[in-house]
């Protein structure tokens, strides 16, 4: 396991991130699905047997920047999750993740949900 906190992704411009990068294809990455409001991808740095994320095509850097036009979109994040979850054979269950900030874990100021299973869960997480 990496220590994700202590590796930092910058952000180039308002925006970009590796997920940007990721979203439009200029990084290779393991693409499981995507539409026209986000992209789910395995993680790089996996912390658990399945480890996969949930990003918002939309470039939002935080969940606090969030404004209510994103409720939508904030909502399909959850709901592909559940799906890729489900297509991957995660039927014991799984945790869902968004971290909010330095002392959240956040580390690519890119939202975006982190999906785990494939193992027991601790409680608590951190």
């Amino acid at each position: 396991m990496t220590d994700e906190i202590s590796k930092p992704h910058c952000t180039h411009r308002r925006g970009d991130s590796i997920f940007g990068r990721i979203i439009r294809k200029e990084v290779p990455a393991n693409i499981i699905f995507e539409d026209d409001l986000c992209v789910a991808f395995h993680d790089a740095c996996p912390q658990a047997p399945i480890h996969f994320l949930v990003v918002p095509r939309k470039p939002i850097m935080q969940i606090s920047l969030t404004e209510d036009d994103d409720e939508r979109l904030l909502g399909h994040l959850i709901i592909v999750g559940k799906k890729c979850a489900n297509a991957m054979g995660l039927k014991k269950g799984y945790r869902m993740v968004i971290n909010e900030g330095a002392d959240g874990g956040q580390t690519v100021f890119h939202i975006h949900l982190h999906v785990l299973g494939g193992r027991q869960m601790k409680w608590p997480p951190g």
